[in-house]
């Protein structure tokens, strides 16, 4: 059984950027404090955690004071900043420069929409880490949306600037922006005062039509991916459209012979928060599985 993996496939710059830093802090530091998981990938998590990087949620930042704080590629608000200051943090800062070049556009639409009773729509995952970020530069006053049922909070007769989480699916921002217009037209509103911005990482965006490609050059695809990761549900969906003998899994660990059965090529494929060592180990694994199983 041919087993390969995907050239295209594990950590784009931001993310390999954020685990770069963690670990030349390391290497000088014992403890290294992360704000949230460092990557949506538990086995990476881990993995730097016996190195001595320790998560810490926000409520646990304020009692911090005279130490080291890594802020990962999702970007933070600026209340983050203000804490730091206030508690003497030095903050290692890792955002994404795109996730950066974002907050910036995203400050800059809200001022101005300020000023002609305009509304900052964000197409993301409410709770999202990068949303968190993106939203704190509206003052948490920009409407986030998942869906179509959560264009019900918007008014369209009021100008909308439209964003985008950088990790979202393309197909799934241009849908919305399609029922977004036909909103505004039923309720009687100016195309116009719509402003769409496709702020989609093409990084991101472009691992698409690539996986797509790649899922059909083999008979069975296994997809690693944290499950709490925006990037890696939205890859897989498009690897399982594509192949309907695609696996998400988390590590090798939760491989099943029985996917196997018949099977003469293997593809092994991940998010932009999946390391290659792990999908090595994936590959390690399958190659054990007996063949004809």
């Amino acid at each position: 059984m041919d087993v390969t993996i995907d050239k295209n496939s594990g950590y784009c710059f931001g993310v390999e950027f954020a685990i770069q830093m963690a670990e030349d802090e390391l290497a000088q530091e014992e403890t290294l404090y992360c704000l949230g998981d460092i990557v949506h990938n538990r086995m990476e998590v881990e993995r730097l955690h016996a190195h001595g990087l320790r998560i810490i949620d926000r409520e646990q930042l304020e009692t911090l004071h005279d130490c080291k704080v890594l802020i990962r590629a999702h970007g933070e608000p600026p209340e983050t900043y203000e804490l730091a200051l206030r508690n003497n943090i030095e903050l290692i800062d890792a955002s994404c420069p795109v996730v950066l070049k974002l907050q910036n556009r995203v400050k800059h639409a809200f001022d101005a929409s300020q000023r002609q009773n305009g509304q900052i729509v964000i197409y993301g995952q409410p709770g999202h880490a990068e949303v968190a970020g993106l939203t704190g530069q509206t003052g948490n006053r920009a409407i986030i949306v998942m869906n179509e049922a959560d264009l019900d909070q918007i008014d369209f007769t009021r100008p909308v600037t439209l964003f985008s989480q950088t990790t979202k699916s393309t197909a799934g921002f241009y849908h919305m922006k399609q029922v977004m217009e036909e909103r505004i037209a039923a309720a009687g509103g100016e195309l116009a005062s719509f402003d769409a911005n496709d702020s989609i990482c093409r990084q991101v965006s472009n691992r698409e039509p690539a996986l797509a490609k790649f899922a059909l050059l083999h008979d069975v695809i296994i997809f690693v991916s944290g499950r709490k990761s925006s990037n890696g549900k939205a890859l897989f969906s498009v690897v399982n459209k594509t192949n309907p003998r695609s696996y998400f899994i988390e590590n090798e660990e939760e491989l099943q012979e029985e996917w196997f059965e018949g099977a003469s090529s293997v593809g092994i494929c991940g998010a932009t928060s999946t390391p290659m060592w792990l999908m090595q180990r994936v590959a390690d694994r399958i190659e054990q599985v007996p063949v004809g199983a």
